[in-house]
């Protein structure tokens, strides 16, 4: 099985959220199962020259104007699985992926249509042919409906989307820019409210959906949950599938993190104290043995952080100390760094991406929490369980699928993992929370609950065999329908 694995983002290359890391991941997991893949990104600002070789050059029409870049190749850290760069200064030579300051660049529907159509211009020139393109989120999801209208021999795609919520609007003057024939621009398109909808292109053209959860795909069908594509989706629903996210297990890992203050394991537990010192210590809060709770998360609504803040007072009367990391919303922004500022020995806030002090929150917290409106998969949860850092999460998406909520019978059953609430509200995120801190006070139900989570198995691994399972069916689709 030959596959391309097209995205905006990946890392090491570039990065702006979970996108970025399960396309660095899924990659070497396939590899490993003996799938010969391969991945395409644009060449960013972030990815240095002297670091890549010059494959070749490509010419790719942006509306009426032919547009040439150069494709450059490397390979994935660490592996042999090929990587092609799209390099187009004027496009993706900034200092931002897909806006700055807050706002997206106008031309991004030029600019994403360019790589969509250099990747195909790019495989027309190649003796390597995949067998599959697997396409991700709005910025390749051009990539199906030209496939079918424009190529003479069309390649099987499949589209995941990662977050519904981004679906790529543009004004529809911008809809010649794709080249795509005037007659896909209506409802049974990509026209959208009169906007051009790229994401709705892919949902209609690819020969299979997926979502990065089982019961994301159910919710998306939902007009609470489908962002006004659930009537698209419901059609297609016979194609659509969910598989959970994976973990590089490889990167987060409490027995052999080089970030953390101490390493630990499931049966050795007591390094994590030190690395709850060292989170004190590293946010300036009294080292006291309280319930310590983290959040790393991008500061937006869809987080739940309304929740938090609304019920914030009450969770400090609790005893407990709370540190988040992330960066967002300016509103949010605010509001944590004056609640650090009146609360110095409970609240830490660090407001940007820091690495290291992810993986230390993950060591550190003995909770952390995820309330969030809709989470298509998550990761900060799987990371969590494997670190002992027990959950609390709303039931929504990925989150449904991985925590188990702590009851006499799912304890019983071994199966108990974490704390779960259903309404999206600030009193429901509460009475988890004080079922959490008062757990947390019996430590031998605690310990049961952490090692639970530190044995379960979230690997890329078992993720990586369900998308070949769908790569086989997006061949078997394309087959069963007509060519040209």
């Amino acid at each position: 099985m030959k596959v391309l694995v097209c995205v905006s983002e990946a890392v090491p290359f570039a990065k702006t959220g979970g996108l970025a890391d399960v396309a660095g991941a899924l990659p070497l997991a396939l590899a490993e199962q003996g799938c010969e893949v391969r991945l395409a990104l644009p060449r960013y600002r972030t990815v240095p020259l002297e670091q890549l070789r010059r494959a070749g050059t490509v010419t790719a029409a942006v509306g009426k104007d032919p547009v040439t870049g150069t494709i450059f190749e490397t390979a994935l850290d660490g592996s042999l699985v090929p990587v092609w760069l799209v390099d187009q200064p004027r496009w993706f030579d900034r200092d931002g992926l897909y806006g700055e300051g807050g706002r997206d660049y106008p031309d991004n529907l030029a600019r994403f249509t360019f790589f969509c159509r250099a990747i195909l211009a790019w495989l027309d020139q190649q003796p390597w042919r995949p067998d599959v393109l697997h396409c991700n989120d709005w910025q390749t999801a051009l990539i199906p409906a030209l496939a079918t209208a424009v190529q003479e021999r069309r390649v099987p795609t499949l589209l995941t989307i990662h977050n519904l919520a981004y679906q790529g609007l543009f004004p529809p003057e911008q809809y010649p820019l794709t080249g795509l024939p005037a007659s896909l621009f209506t409802p049974r398109g990509l026209e959208f409210w009169s906007q051009v909808n790229v994401l709705k292109g892919g949902l209609i053209f690819a020969d299979v959906l997926n979502t990065v959860s089982e019961t994301y795909a159910r919710e998306i069908q939902t007009e609470p949950y489908g962002a006004g594509l659930d009537g698209v989706l419901r059609d297609r629903r016979h194609d659509l599938f969910g598989i959970l996210n994976g973990v590089d297990y490889g990167t987060w890992d409490p027995s052999a993190d080089p970030l953390i203050a101490t390493t630990y394991t499931a049966d050795k537990l007591s390094g994590k104290r030190a690395c709850k010192q060292q989170l004190q210590r590293v946010f300036r809060l009294s080292e006291d043995d309280v319930p310590l709770i983290g959040m790393v998360t991008r500061l937006a609504d869809q987080k739940g952080l309304d929740l938090v803040i609304e019920v914030f007072e009450e969770i400090l009367r609790t005893g407990a100390q709370f540190v988040v990391l992330g960066t967002g919303e300016p509103k949010y922004h605010d509001l944590f760094k004056a609640l650090a500022a009146r609360h110095r020995q409970q609240v830490g806030v660090e407001l940007g991406f820091d690495n290291p002090l992810a993986h230390q929150i993950e060591a550190g917290a003995d909770m952390f929490l995820m309330p969030s409106r809709y989470e298509p998969s998550g990761l900060n949860q799987l990371y969590s369980l494997r670190y002992g850092t027990v959950p609390i999460v709303r039931r929504t998406g990925g989150l449904a699928d991985s925590i188990v909520d702590l009851t006499p019978k799912t304890l019983a059953g071994g199966t108990a993992n974490g704390f779960v609430f259903e309404e999206h509200t600030g009193q429901a995120l509460l009475e988890a929370l004080h079922r959490a801190i008062a757990t947390f006070k019996d430590r031998t139900t605690w310990r049961r609950l952490q090692r639970t989570g530190m044995r379960a198995d979230f690997s890329w691994a078992r993720s990586a065999q369900k998308y070949l399972e769908l790569y086989e069916r997006a061949r078997a689709r394309a087959a069963a329908l007509p060519q040209g």
